[in-house]
């Protein structure tokens, strides 16, 4: 089941990403305010009744049309029925993301699995892709966390959007 989350869903959401690596942990803070001031552009999916998926996202402040995809997590026993794309895809319907033409994210080099689930993202968008260093490893993270590529999808038409199955 896909629902927009709440914010007692922070927790849950803490251990699952703590539970995906390579994804960075946040505060539990962070994931309480993912799931409640950004619930519109994030999604929580339950199997059996517990939490197997999360995707944080928010409309890029100066630029409404664009959604950024913060993180995708999905349990180890969730993975490969096409869950990740399923969650995008339900943010993209709701009203809250209506004017969104462009979807942007960041993914280290090596993380094959993301580059994979965002390039078949576009493909069902039917929308070109882009990427560009946004963080550098050195100039950045002092040489501490890899490369942020800045991938950028779009633009699609609303209907690309609503009708990715």
């Amino acid at each position: 089941m896909l629902r927009r989350p709440v914010s007692e869903d922070g927790a849950a959401v803490h251990r699952l990403i703590s539970r995906c690596p390579p994804l960075d942990e946040n505060s539990i803070y962070c994931n309480l305010l993912q799931a409640s001031h950004f619930s519109d552009t994030s999604v929580a999916a339950e199997v059996d009744g517990e939490l197997a998926g999360f995707v944080s996202g928010y409309l890029m402040p100066q630029r409404p049309d664009t959604l950024f995809i913060w993180q995708v997590a999905v349990a180890s026993e969730a993975r490969g029925i096409g869950l990740a794309g399923r969650m995008i895809r339900e943010i993209l319907r709701r009203p809250a993301c209506v004017q969104v033409r462009h979807l942007e994210t960041t993914i280290t080099p090596d993380n094959t699995a993301s580059w994979a689930l965002f390039r078949g993202l576009a493909r069902k968008l039917g929308a070109g892709c882009v990427d560009s260093v946004m963080f550098d490893r050195e100039r950045h993270f002092r040489g501490r966390h890899d490369s942020e590529m800045l991938l950028r999808i779009g633009p699609f038409a609303e209907a690309a959007a609503a009708s990715t199955e």
